[in-house]
């Protein structure tokens, strides 16, 4: 049942296996196992991550394409439910068709991103997306009217989904139940289904396929696949998922603006959570975006505590200051990708069939 359900793709690697139980577990049972909103937050900006990253491995991991507009189509997702809930009130059909509206503009968006430049080869494709995300940055802080310019769109949700919602009048197992363990639990479903819906895409014939493209474009050529038609397809769908993924966010945050979805900031994130985490493994962007989200959120705060302990000592003391949290967090990347050039996902995979042989 479990191998059907992962789509025949397990992770091979007991670890590994372990790692994805905890954190399912924990994602899953985070507003009673962790309570107050900064944990609740963190969570919820987790599994948007895992979402957003696995969206963009189809692309890098899978189909080997570089492209950095995958922002633009996230920020299309969060800006569509905004924009409609901000002109139709709060709603589901707002969410609806804000949702649809988006799907729709991204599609079409990655449909004719591909059909032009992925005939380009490396960086020149990558160049053309830096631009279109670029313009699109700067289209999105410049129509005030129906952005909201450099200030975003603050909006309400639909009832069940407002803080302000508790159908309990007491604590669920300690929890106080109201609109926002609705909206992280709705969150958590739909990052489920749609990673699900992912990796069954990638262990498909098709994913097959554009792993083969990924390899050895040219021998699949030969072999007579349209090698044009698989890499723009994957587009379309990795834009696709992405701008659900903007969607969830924008349900969370319940406010838009250019620097939290468009920002070429989060492009540089999803870079290191795929690169970290292990590229053409969708695993690897489940494991990659829960520490990357983890350390970017506490590790100030474990800085403060390690400061405290070295009040005193001259040197110790700055190098550890919480102020400094961003150089620390550069660090530990160099050093993850030094000691996992594969990934974590790809060094425990290669550990576990060396001690199979």
């Amino acid at each position: 049942m479990l191998n059907r359900l992962l789509s025949h793709d397990l992770p091979r690697s007991r670890w590994l296996g372990l790692a994805l139980l905890l954190i399912v577990a924990a994602l899953a049972a985070a507003p009673f196992l962790f309570p107050g909103a900064k944990a609740l937050a963190v969570a919820a900006k987790a599994l948007v991550f895992i979402l957003l990253v696995a969206s963009f491995d189809l692309l890098l991991g899978y189909t080997g394409i570089v492209s950095f507009a995958h922002t633009m189509f996230f920020g299309i997702g969060a800006y569509g439910v905004a924009v409609a809930s901000t002109r139709l009130g709060p709603g589901w059909d707002s969410i609806g068709i804000g949702l649809l509206g988006a799907l729709v503009l991204s599609l079409g968006l990655s449909m004719l991103i591909g059909l032009f430049s992925l005939r380009v080869k490396a960086i020149f494709y990558a160049m053309i997306t830096l631009a279109v995300a670029s313009a699109f940055m700067t289209l999105a802080s410049q129509l005030s009217d129906v952005t909201g310019g450099e200030d975003g769109l603050t909006y309400k949700n639909p009832e069940w989904l407002s803080p302000s919602f508790e159908p309990f009048e007491n604590p669920v197992l300690g929890l106080v139940v109201d609109g926002r363990i609705f909206t992280y639990y709705l969150i958590l479903v739909a990052v489920a289904l749609l990673f699900l819906l992912l990796l069954r895409i990638v262990n498909s014939p098709f994913g097959r396929v554009l792993q083969a493209i990924r390899e050895n474009d040219f021998r699949a050529e030969a072999l007579g696949y349209r090698t044009v038609v698989y890499r723009t397809w994957s587009n379309v769908l990795s834009a696709g998922f992405a701008t659900a993924a903007g969607a969830l966010l924008a349900l969370w945050l319940r406010y838009v603006g250019p620097d939290t979805t468009l920002s070429f900031e989060i492009m540089l994130d999803i870079l290191l959570i795929v690169v970290i985490g292990g590229m053409g493994t969708m695993y690897g962007a489940v494991v990659g975006s829960v520490l990357f989200v983890l350390a970017q959120n506490y590790l100030q705060d474990l800085l403060k505590v390690g400061a405290a302990a070295l009040e005193g000592v001259p040197l110790l003391s700055q190098i550890v200051s919480p102020d400094r949290w961003l150089l620390w967090l550069g660090v530990l990347f160099v050093l993850s990708v030094y000691h996992f050039p594969t990934g974590i996902v790809g060094r425990l995979r290669a550990m576990a069939l060396r001690l199979k042989a």
